[in-house]
């Protein structure tokens, strides 16, 4: 018998951690090859992890709850046969004299500290009400520091989504004693008193009787997250524009049967809508870009993410990759295949990644419009209505009628950091143009 170790796979780009949601086996359980043995979630999707091997489970590395970086180690499986050990952690260093390689400021209580902290094997894995995302080293150097949460909050992450690295903690450690002096010793400046500001007040949160109090779970806080920092960092304008989609709807009247037929997939509205922002963002390709600081960043390839509501009650963005080389009966495709696993939970982590664009359809929910907020880095998203009959004026060579049109409200919120309103009005009145003028003719 051979031990072979189970490493957290790679999840695609950008996703370099995961959390432990459950073990679907425990200690000495038998598994199969490809059985799927634990359940995690990085902030972007929930998946399963499967093992490429048979055999028992005899040691789980990390637990529920705990954090578990791309490439370390989770279980030990007990195999028939040679073993082979596919990965090592070097992940982190091993020694007090690489931490003073990596960072060589430090001083030498710390580094012994910090040493101490990476071999203790009862690190602790969260602080009690903190919604900080930190990994388990940092969180064992500030506990080993006692470094409060308002300082936690106060240092600038370098990491992933502004998460606080081992390198930002160290540095914060090795300054800490200069920046206490520095407040404690202010340099006296003379000059006039500016009126004071009335501080905020806070209102208390007033919990009645009866009233039931719902924690959020996970998926819930880094929506929340997300949001707010989107508002926080884009300023969002939001145009809107009415769309006679009355041809639309005829189009897809006629072959919706007939698609459902022959490919055994339901032909909904999405891949039109999909198929007309496509079409726009070649028009004005300056849609398809992100901000990083003072630099914007035009995207070569055209991804769409399709928010799509989960059946309890939290939302999700699979995206379309390369949106523009797919032909409508591929976008249909790719828009069922995606949107089915979303609802599901069989969603991969890179399913969710890349996005360039997004568009939401508020109308099925019988909203007439919405104003969404852009998905970071993305500088813009489109939404659509309900496609609502009413009365509308058609001008013809014998003059204006009144005739039933099928009408849809779109909302396109962008970036006025990046977008003005000349080329978010313009791009939204192509897809008004490209769904109003939609040939009867085209194919599926």
């Amino acid at each position: 018998m051979a031990e072979y170790k189970l490493i957290l796979p790679s999840m695609g780009e950008g996703v370099m951690e995961a959390t432990i949601i459950s073990w679907m086996y425990n200690e000495g359980d038998l598994v199969k090859e490809d059985d799927s043995v634990v359940e995690i979630a990085t902030d972007k999707v929930d998946s399963d992890v499967p093992t490429p091997v048979s055999g028992k489970i005899i040691k789980i590395l990390k637990l529920k709850d705990e954090i578990a970086k791309i490439g370390e180690v989770i279980a030990i499986l007990e195999v028939a046969g040679e073993g082979e050990t596919i990965s090592e952690q070097p992940q982190e260093p091993k020694s007090a004299e690489e931490v003073k390689t990596q960072i060589p400021n430090v001083d030498s209580e710390v580094v012994k500290g910090l040493e101490e902290a990476m071999e203790s094997s009862k690190a602790a894995t969260s602080f009690a009400g903190s919604d900080l995302y930190l990994s388990p080293l940092v969180k064992s150097i500030s506990q080993q520091e006692n470094i409060s949460e308002s300082e936690l909050q106060s240092i600038k992450g370098s990491g992933l989504d502004s998460r606080i690295t081992k390198e930002d903690i160290l540095s914060f450690v090795s300054t800490r004693g200069q920046k206490q002096a520095e407040v404690q010793t202010p340099v006296q400046v003379q000059s006039t008193p500016a009126p004071k500001a009335a501080a905020p007040v806070s209102t208390p949160m007033v919990v009645g009787q009866g009233d039931e109090i719902i924690q959020m779970d996970r998926v819930r806080k880094i929506i929340a997250e997300a949001m707010v920092k989107s508002k926080h960092t884009a300023p969002h304008v939001t145009s809107f524009i009415e769309t006679d989609v009355t041809n639309v709807v005829k189009w897809r009247t006629k072959h919706k049967d007939l698609f459902e037929k022959r490919e055994g997939e339901k032909l909904t509205y999405m891949p039109i809508f999909v198929k007309a922002i496509v079409k726009a963002i070649q028009d004005f390709p300056m849609i398809n870009v992100s901000v990083d600081g003072d630099k914007i960043i035009k995207k070569k390839n055209i991804n769409i993410g399709m928010a799509t509501a989960l059946p309890d009650g939290n939302l999700i963005v699979p995206v379309i990759k390369n949106a523009d080389q797919l032909s409508l009966s591929g976008l249909a495709k790719a828009i069922n295949d995606l949107a089915f696993r979303a609802r599901n939970k069989k969603l991969r982590p890179e399913d969710t990644q890349g996005a360039t664009y997004t568009i939401s359809n508020v109308g099925g929910f019988g909203n007439l419009m919405g104003t969404p907020i852009i998905p970071q880095p993305q500088v813009a998203i489109l939404a659509v209505g309900a496609i609502v009959k009413k009365p509308a004026v058609l001008e013809t060579k014998d003059g204006d009628v009144i005739a039933i049109r099928n009408l849809m409200f779109m909302s396109h919120s962008y970036d006025h950091r990046v977008v003005d309103g000349s080329l978010g009005g313009m791009f939204l009145k192509h897809v008004h143009d490209y769904l109003q003028n939609w040939d009867l003719d085209t194919e599926i």
